[in-house]
């Protein structure tokens, strides 16, 4: 069985940095589409990063507009590992950060437990 675990979320102040790590089991991180995911109280759900495959190593990288130029998303092929990077966290990223795993981008068939993100003003 596909599992994800998310690890790396805590409590930050605005400007500071996380980095989150997504392992994953079951199932090889360079041939999915890996995403990560937040979702803040009341709020729905909602894209943050993926990376996918391409005829490179690193694989193809996109970035909701919220995020970009802040958060950085890459894999460790040798850990089955994807990393989110976030640096500059304000106070509006506060979420549950999710990982999920899919054939391609917005075919997710697998998703972690979640790691809480807090930042603070």
């Amino acid at each position: 069985q596909v599992q994800l675990v998310e690890s790396g979320g805590g409590l930050v102040q605005a400007g500071g940095s996380l980095r989150l790590s997504c392992a994953a089991s079951g199932r090889t991180v360079s041939s999915y589409a890996m995403g990560w995911f937040r979702q803040a109280p009341g709020k729905e759900r909602e894209f943050v990063s993926v990376i996918t495959w391409s005829v490179g190593s690193d694989g193809n990288t996109y970035y909701a507009d919220s995020v970009k130029g802040r958060f950085f998303i890459s894999r460790d092929d040798a850990k089955n590992t994807v990393y989110l990077q976030m640096n500059s966290l304000k106070p509006e990223d506060t979420a549950v950060y999710y990982c999920a795993s899919g054939p391609s981008i917005g075919k997710y068939d697998y998703w972690g437990q979640g790691t809480q993100v807090t930042v603070s003003s």
